[in-house]
Formats: structure tokens, C-alpha cells, sequence
């Protein structure tokens, strides 16, 4: 195993910043931790690497407690959010720094650097100091300086953040590749959705101090556990919703929120976790909703088009029915509107509605948790 995090506790000036964390990171895997600014991330971060001391809990690397060991002796790279390089050094010698400090002989160190030098396509900016690269080629440096002493895990804490878009894709798209070259276990801190889904093998995401969910991108977005998580990740079409009828493989529920003028029914998959519960919460994420000029039967609704935002091939586009906004994302070339103002159909099956039950699954994804009550936590 990579990393293990447990019952965890630390708070500053008594305000608790992580409460009671456990987090277990495979060896080998690219964990994104994911969430909101000022949610504990760095702390969390801080706390693996040794930087800062935990109220309570442990942390085991490699199957080691390490909570005495100094940083230094923790064998963990850390590549902060502003590189952290010396000015007065080279990129050679500042991949060579911390090869030296460990008493790694010359030839050693000088077949090492050149590695890892090609592995982050530095090899001619060699010579250079870091005030002559640019953003993305001061991260390359500090990505490779953290893996030259190949350590037993990489921590990223918002690497990427600093650097315009072109260069946080190029330099994404290089992280991913390293680390499939390498197989180095990184934990990475974010709190952009995008560079999670990119990079992730599984994201935690990270609320109040506590790990709210932790699975594979395509469940963390599609399948949310909790409203937070769901919202969080943009599926923010989020229902209160009242049992009506049970009609086998779906069920009916009205819409139970205060903003509604008017009754609303709808149609969902049934899941074992409706058994016995009147009310429910249920999530239906944007992409799932079909813009139409036609209705399509169950689950559409004529609505006023209120918003429409461009965001890239998409446009995020807000419809409102009986007082209750909805919120769909269409591809722009299957969306044409002539005005805010105009009417079109919403429309969604039965299979987009997702219940927030409040529990991670464990299982295969065969055997969600939500669709098989063996395997509820």
C-alpha cells in the first residue's frame, strides 16, 4: 500500500480543520484530493510529508507509521504551488540539490539528472535559472527535482494553478504521462473538476474536515452520494422529491421544494434504497438533459429559457418551470434558441435520476451500492 491516513485530527486556534480523516492511497494510483479553497487540503498534504504534526492520528507509508520520522526521512516528494526552486541555481543543480544533500556520488547523480531531465523534456534549458523558464518549465523542474531521489510517494498541492491554460494542459497531460512512466504513488490536491477527471485513477473529495466520497472520476461525477458532493461536481440539479407510486422497475415522485408554484411529477429508476422512505433526494446531472423542440414523453417538461452561457463547445443553459430552475449543458452545435425568452422541452429518462443515499460505494460497479442492498455500507 501507498499511503494511509488514520482518524487523523488537527485543528488551528481550536478551529478543527480535519476531523477524524481516513484516507487509504494505493501504491502506484493517482489520488486527487478534490474541494473547495480552505477545506483542509494543504493541511492534509502537509500532515503526509511530515510538514505539520497531527493532533491525533497516525500516517503509515509503505506499510511504516511515520509520525515521528522528520520530512527528510519520510522518502515523499513535494511539489508546491509556487515550485519553491532556488534563483541562484540551475536546472541541473536544482535537480542535483537534493541528490547531493542524501551523499549520492558524481557519476551517479550526473546519470540521475540526465534522466530525469529527458523524462520532463528539459534536457537544452539544462543551464538555464529559473528566472529565464516559464511557469510550466519551472514546474517541469520541480517535478523532476521531487522524483530524482525516487521517493516511495509525489504530493502535488495545486501545481497546476499558477500556470495559463495552454500550459496547465500541456503540463497535465506530461504529469500523466510521468507518472505511467514512473508507477510513483502522488497524491495531488485540487480544487479544479477538470484537472481531477483528467488525472485521477480516484478522487477523495474533501468537505468540512471529513472525506465525503472517494471512487473512480466517472462515479464521483455521474453517481453522488451526498447534496454537497453532487453540487460540488456541477450535477446541481438537486430535488427534494416525495414518493407517489412504486411501478416496478421506476417510481414516481412529486417535487417537494419551496420554490415550486406548481406540481411536478417525475419518473425514477427504482433502487433498492427508496424501500420503506416517503421522501427522498434525488440529482439529475445537466449533461443528462436532453434540449428539445419536442417533447419526449415521461420526464419532459416545456420550460422558459432564462440563461445561456457559452462554455466552450457547450452552453450551460437554465430553464424554469412552476418557479424551479433546471439546469441543463448542451453541445452547441445541438442547441439553437432564439431568444432567452423562448420556450423548449427538457427532457430526461428515468435511468438520469440518481438518489443521494450518503454512501460511497465499495462494490463493482455492477454491483453498485445503490442497486443492490447486499452491498450497502
Amino acid at each position: 500500500m501507498g499511503i494511509i491516513i488514520k482518524n487523523i485530527c488537527k485543528s488551528f486556534a481550536k478551529q478543527a480543520v480535519l476531523e477524524n480523516l481516513s484516507l487509504t492511497v494505493g501504491k502506484g494510483e493517482f489520488h486527487v484530493i478534490l474541494g473547495p479553497s480552505g477545506e483542509g487540503k494543504s493541511t492534509l498534504l502537509g500532515i503526509m510529508a511530515g510538514l505539520i504534526q497531527p493532533d491525533y492520528g497516525d500516517v503509515y507509508i509503505r506499510h511504516q507509521r511515520v509520525n515521528k520520522f522528520a520530512p527528510e526521512k519520510r522518502k515523499i516528494g513535494f511539489v508546491f504551488q509556487n515550485h519553491a526552486l532556488f534563483p541562484h541555481l540551475t536546472v541541473y543543480e536544482n535537480i542535483a540539490y537534493g541528490l547531493r544533500a542524501r551523499g549520492i556520488n558524481g557519476k551517479k547523480i550526473i546519470k540521475i539528472v540526465a534522466h530525469y531531465l529527458k523524462l520532463v523534456k528539459l534536457q537544452e534549458l539544462h543551464n538555464r535559472y529559473p528566472f529565464q523558464l516559464s511557469g510550466g518549465q519551472k514546474q517541469r523542474t520541480a517535478i523532476a527535482r521531487a522524483l530524482a531521489f525516487e521517493p516511495d510517494a509525489l504530493l502535488m498541492d495545486e501545481p497546476l494553478s499558477h500556470l495559463d491554460v495552454l500550459e496547465r494542459e500541456r503540463i497535465r497531460d506530461e504529469l500523466k504521462r510521468i507518472q505511467a512512466a514512473t508507477q510513483v504513488t502522488i497524491c495531488y490536491v485540487t480544487h479544479d473538476h477538470s484537472e481531477a477527471a483528467a488525472l485521477a485513477d480516484r478522487i477523495s473529495i474533501l468537505h468540512r474536515g471529513r472525506i465525503e466520497q472517494v471512487e473512480q472520476p466517472e462515479d464521483i461525477f455521474y453517481h453522488p452520494k451526498t447534496a454537497f458532493v453532487a453540487e460540488f461536481v456541477g450535477a446541481d440539479n438537486v430535488f427534494n422529491a416525495e414518493l407517489v407510486r412504486a411501478n416496478g422497475d421506476t417510481t414516481t415522485f412529486n417535487l417537494n421544494s419551496p420554490e415550486l408554484t406548481g406540481q411536478l411529477e417525475i419518473e425514477a429508476r427504482t433502487y433498492p434504497v427508496f424501500a420503506g422512505k416517503t421522501e427522498q433526494k434525488l440529482c439529475l446531472h445537466p449533461e443528462k438533459i436532453v434540449v428539445s423542440h419536442t417533447s419526449n414523453g415521461k420526464n419532459s417538461f416545456l420550460v422558459r429559457i432564462i440563461d445561456v452561457v457559452p462554455q466552450g463547445a457547450v452552453f450551460k443553459v437554465t430553464g424554469e418551470i412552476s418557479g424551479l430552475k433546471l439546469r441543463a449543458v448542451v453541445p452547441k452545435a445541438a442547441f439553437k434558441i432564439n431568444s432567452h425568452t423562448e420556450k423548449s422541452w427538457f427532457c430526461f429518462s428515468p435511468d438520469a435520476l440518481h438518489p443521494l443515499c450518503g454512501r460511497s460505494c465499495r462494490a463493482a460497479i455492477s454491483q453498485r451500492a445503490c442497486n443492490n442492498p447486499k452491498f450497502l455500507l
